[in-house]
């Protein structure tokens, strides 16, 4: 790595440390972006309590791992916040999106010797949760 790569990467790092906002990014989940992305819409922009409380109670398979990646992301806040005391439930969801990964291609014997082409597809779930302000 250069020298000038190097430092823009440090002072980008240093921009995020100072930042309040603490994420968990969860990659290469086996489940297809779609599926993932119907969960996720449910609890963007929610308080972290209420978006548990909906993640509990959804049927679908995704909601588990958005939840567990949702009290990644709260474990994170609380960690980079250990010198004062945090309320969880002043805790919200900032961003919450989800990027295609790679897709396995499988192939499938199909009649007279053909193969039909099967894609398993994948994800990256990022979950970012900040602290409401109190505005004065």
């Amino acid at each position: 790595m250069s020298v000038r790569k190097r430092e823009v990467a440090e002072a980008r790092k240093e921009k995020r440390a100072k930042e309040s906002k603490a994420r968990a990014i969860w990659r290469n989940v086996p489940t297809s972006p779609r599926k993932m992305r119907l969960v996720v819409d449910l609890v963007r922009g929610k308080s972290v309590s209420e978006a548990q409380a909906i993640l509990q109670n959804l049927t679908k398979h995704a909601a588990r791992t958005v939840l567990q990646t949702l009290k990644s992301a709260v474990s994170n806040y609380m960690q980079k916040h250990s010198d004062r005391q945090v309320d969880e439930n002043r805790l919200f969801i900032v961003e919450a999106f989800v990027d295609g990964g790679a897709t396995l291609k499988r192939i499938l014997p199909a009649p007279m010797g053909r193969a039909y082409r099967i894609r398993k597809r994948s994800n990256h779930l990022t979950i970012v949760v900040d602290e409401k302000r109190v505005q004065s």
